[in-house]
């Protein structure tokens, strides 16, 4: 396919449109990051985004998730202008891990707990549902025997599902993983990307996701990219005549996903076909 313009999907026409970025420019003092970038996501789909050092890949997820301001163009979320979109719990974004100061002085519940607090309810109340999400999403993870200790303690694969439960705890329609096996062990990098393509597969999810694992980007999403823009290269997959989870709550199908694969029984079990 040639460089530039949409990334199309077969069939996806009937799916409106999660990500629109626009002619997109960002400069970091007045150096050049990003040059024109345009690409359009759609519900469901699954964007593998592979780049050169500098390439710009971080600093285009940071734009769309709303930390940084593009020089010009556009950007869009749901059908909304960044600037006004306001249903940022509708998001989870996980950050690289070496963005992260391991000294932070915070519990793996309370880092959980923060993933409640979109942009305005800082200091809202927590009610009783908010705790049993919190619950629920560590238990998902496997992490709720660590919930008292402080996140600096742990190794960097808990670690990384303390972010992942921190980016689920309200069931996001879009998810953002910025490199989010750097650092972390072969089996949990394959628990994770077991994970990760349950949700894309069986949820209403749509995720954008950062990687250097060549292999697990292109087993998944294929071989070729679907789009380019300068060193930016875009794979996708996209689910849409898949079956739906039997268990419809997230948390609680992950949690079950979870358990088969830590136990070594066949996820298909679980899932209910053999595409997870």
């Amino acid at each position: 396919m040639p460089d530039g313009g949409e990334i199309m999907n077969n069939g996806a026409s009937c799916h409106r449109e999660v990500i629109g970025i626009h002619n997109v420019s960002f400069a970091y003092e007045q150096k050049p990051v990003l040059s024109g970038v345009s690409f359009s996501v759609k519900e469901r789909d699954f964007i593998g985004l592979i780049g050169t050092n500098g390439a710009g890949k971080t600093t285009l997820l940071r734009m769309i998730a709303g930390l940084h301001k593009p020089s010009s163009g556009e950007i869009t979320l749901f059908g909304e202008p960044i600037a006004k979109f306001k249903e940022w719990n509708r998001i989870g974004y996980v950050p690289q891990r070496n963005s992260f100061n391991p000294q932070f002085p915070a519990t793996v519940k309370e880092v959980v707990t923060s993933g409640l607090y979109g942009r305005g309810m800082i200091f809202r109340f927590l009610t009783k549902e908010h705790h049993t999400k919190v619950l629920d999403a560590m238990d998902a993870m496997g992490i709720s025997d660590l919930k008292d200790k402080k996140i600096g303690q742990l190794s960097g694969g808990q670690q990384q599902r303390v972010f992942l439960a921190r980016a689920l705890v309200n069931s996001p329609s879009l998810l953002i993983l910025d490199e989010p096996t750097v650092g972390i062990d072969a089996e949990t990098q394959q628990s994770f990307f077991h994970m990760i393509k349950h949700m894309h597969q069986h949820h209403n999810m749509t995720f954008l996701m950062v990687s250097h694992d060549m292999e697990m980007v292109k087993g998944y999403l294929g071989q070729q990219p679907a789009s380019s823009w300068g060193k930016l290269n875009f794979y996708i997959k996209h689910s849409h005549e898949t079956q739906d989870c039997v268990e419809s709550n997230l948390a609680h199908s992950l949690k079950g996903l979870r358990e088969q694969l830590e136990s070594g029984r066949e996820v298909v079990s679980v899932v209910g076909d053999t595409g997870a």
